[in-house]
């Protein structure tokens, strides 16, 4: 009996054995999942980019890191570093000028950020330019408009402030007076206007950041709020407009082409999206190649040598299926393939576009 018992053991400990390994893939959540590619392929490592680089699209507001900032700029053969930071709110934009310009004047280029939780006030829009003015004065070198105008902001009524909101127009029309520039975000990606299910090729992000959801509710549909800024663009042609993250619609380069096209004040930055550039490689080089002039160099990512080193291998290298999470952070569950741009499209976006567009400024 006891030989018998110690056998029917053994049986099962090796039945569990055999069964154990499906019993893992079934109970491991997607979220969890990170598969190791066994393709291999050629690794570029690119420390520094073929011309010196101008960031157009940065977050540096953290004040205490600026040091840092720009010791990590010249590790990576950035030259300037363009903050979105410059808030009006609370007069914040003064001590992001003050700190910035006292690291380096030169290297740190600072963009004013409206305040519209004042929309209301009487004389909002010519009060808020003569802010920007006064900013433009003390160093600032442009605007920046955040996704919360058109999704987040809403009068005391509760409704959403539009975009192309007419209280607005004289700031527009004064960064037109003044030379500047306005880098304006507005929607997000596609994924993030869908429902979170299955479907949704962006679940890993969302599921860690459900608030980055635009769907349902009173949200509007990310087409009305892009019409919303191209009205503004058409309202305002002496006005030069950087469409961030490839115009927030790098999903459909054909219409950002269209635009492109349509806007002659109207430019594109690639920040914070390789990721969906480089999963479509030949019509992502083909539209560099038509629009070198138009495009601008950006990061999103608080300055970070390792992170541009991945921008420089996507656009100088012709890699292959590598990963671009390092460069921002994950968005997608794909990788990504390098452009190898011609040289003279490589140093129209590394910097001359950015140089045209900043010596506009008065």
């Amino acid at each position: 009996m006891k030989t018998y018992s110690r056998a029917l053991s053994v049986l099962i400990i090796l039945l569990l054995g055999i069964n154990l390994p499906y019993a893992q893939s079934e109970d491991l959540r997607l979220l969890d999942w990170q598969p190791r590619s066994q393709l291999v392929v050629k690794e570029t490592t690119i420390l520094k980019p073929k011309f010196p680089v101008i960031d157009i699209h940065n977050h540096l507001g953290k004040l205490e890191n600026a040091q840092k900032y720009l010791e990590e700029m010249d590790k990576a053969g950035v030259w300037m570093c363009a903050s979105l930071d410059a808030n009006s709110e609370k007069d914040f934009y003064k001590e992001h000028l003050k700190i910035s310009h006292s690291i380096s004047k030169d290297r740190f280029l600072l963009f004013f950020k409206p305040d519209f939780s004042k929309i209301e006030e009487p004389d909002f829009g010519q009060k808020e330019a003569r802010r920007l003015e006064e900013a433009v004065k003390m160093g600032v070198r442009g605007l920046k408009i955040s996704k919360t105008l058109g999704l987040k902001y809403r009068d005391k009524n509760g409704q959403l402030i539009k975009v192309d909101d007419p209280r607005i127009d004289p700031i527009w029309e004064k960064c037109a007076e003044l030379g500047i520039p306005v880098m304006i975000h507005v929607t997000d990606p596609k994924a993030f206007f869908t429902p979170l299910d299955r479907f949704n090729e962006r679940y890993d992000e969302l599921a860690g950041r459900p608030d980055w959801l635009f769907y349902g509710g009173d949200y509007p549909a990310k087409a009305e709020i892009l019409a919303q800024r191209n009205r503004v663009i058409a309202r305002h042609p002496n006005t030069i407009f950087i469409g961030a993250h490839v115009g927030t619609l790098p999903e459909e380069l054909h219409q950002v082409a269209e635009w492109l096209e349509v806007y002659p004040n109207f430019y594109v930055d690639i920040d914070a999206r390789i990721s969906e550039l480089g999963r479509q490689p030949y019509t992502a080089r083909k539209f560099f190649i038509k629009y070198q002039d138009r495009i601008l160099f950006g990061t999103d990512t608080p300055c970070n040598a390792e992170s541009y080193r991945v921008y420089y291998r996507f656009l100088e290298t012709d890699d292959e299926y590598f990963d671009p999470t390092p460069a921002h952070k994950q968005q997608g569950r794909w990788m990504i393939y390098g452009l190898f741009l011609p040289d003279e499209v490589l140093e129209k976006i590394y910097n001359k576009n950015a140089l045209k567009i900043l010596a506009m400024y008065k």
